[in-house]
């Protein structure tokens, strides 16, 4: 199996319930086609850098899959028909890394170290 990761923008108008239904609805073809989603992401609302179908923004949700070739032609053939999507994009990894997360609010990052050092003290 390789390491694919992969990315889907949603429309901004798209409602955190709807969101969530992309998230299990993607995750289920993959595990359907004897796939595994490693880890899911909801990047949230972020600004495009140009208008896609008339949208300034987009919600960003970023899989990282184990799979095969056939499964991401099943995944990308149903996301080329699903309206809400604005675009998606599969890169092959040769590793995945699971450690960080690039596009969480610098607020929780900081609670997130003083958690960690607290515990670290504790040991």
């Amino acid at each position: 199996m390789n390491l694919y990761e992969h990315t889907i923008i949603a429309r901004q108008d798209t409602s955190p319930s709807q969101l969530k239904q992309l998230q299990e609805k993607y995750s289920k073809i993959v595990e359907k086609n004897k796939g595994d989603v490693v880890k899911l992401e909801n990047w949230g609302l972020m600004n495009l850098s140009y208008l896609i179908k008339k949208n300034r923004k987009g919600n960003y949700i970023h899989f990282k899959i184990k799979a095969n070739g056939k499964i991401l032609s099943e995944l990308e053939k149903n996301e080329k028909i699903d309206r809400n999507l604005l675009r998606f994009l599969t890169v092959k990894v040769k590793k995945f890394d699971l450690e960080t997360d690039y596009f969480k609010k610098s607020d929780e990052k900081e609670l997130e170290k003083f958690q960690k050092n607290k515990y670290e003290k504790k040991k």
